[in-house]
């Protein structure tokens, strides 16, 4: 079963990030500027580490998102479902991220989805 859901977080992962390179900018590591490429990297580095260790907020945050949204009953029920896939998919991401720190990939040193932090808005 865990290999299973490390798999479909993968494509999850893999379609997110075909989509995202299909709406790239024209920004590229021979065009850009030596402090552009390296901001990027660790844009992309510390994005990695910081979705590693809050992946696990997305639980609490898909429960009250789901409530606040669709209702108490179903933010009681649908939302720990929601929670833990979000927080199994952000925290892949951010190991995804971390590793491939130095890849302009997706983009250039785009996030793999939206929003790039569990903190952010939607």
């Amino acid at each position: 079963m865990r290999k299973y859901v490390v798999v479909m977080a993968l494509l999850v992962l893999a379609l997110a990030g075909a989509v995202d390179m299909a709406q790239a900018d024209d920004r590229n590591v021979d065009s850009a500027a030596p402090q552009d490429v390296v901001d990027g990297m660790a844009n992309k580095l510390v994005r990695g580490v910081a979705n590693i260790g809050t992946g696990w907020m997305e639980f609490p945050k898909q429960i009250y998102l789901t409530c606040r949204d669709d209702g108490f009953a179903k933010g009681l029920t649908v939302g720990p479902l929601k929670g833990i896939g979000m927080t199994v998919v952000r925290t892949v991401a951010g190991a995804g991220e971390t590793a491939t720190f130095f890849l302009a990939y997706p983009g250039f040193y785009d996030p793999y989805f939206d929003p790039a932090y569990v903190w952010q808005k939607e």
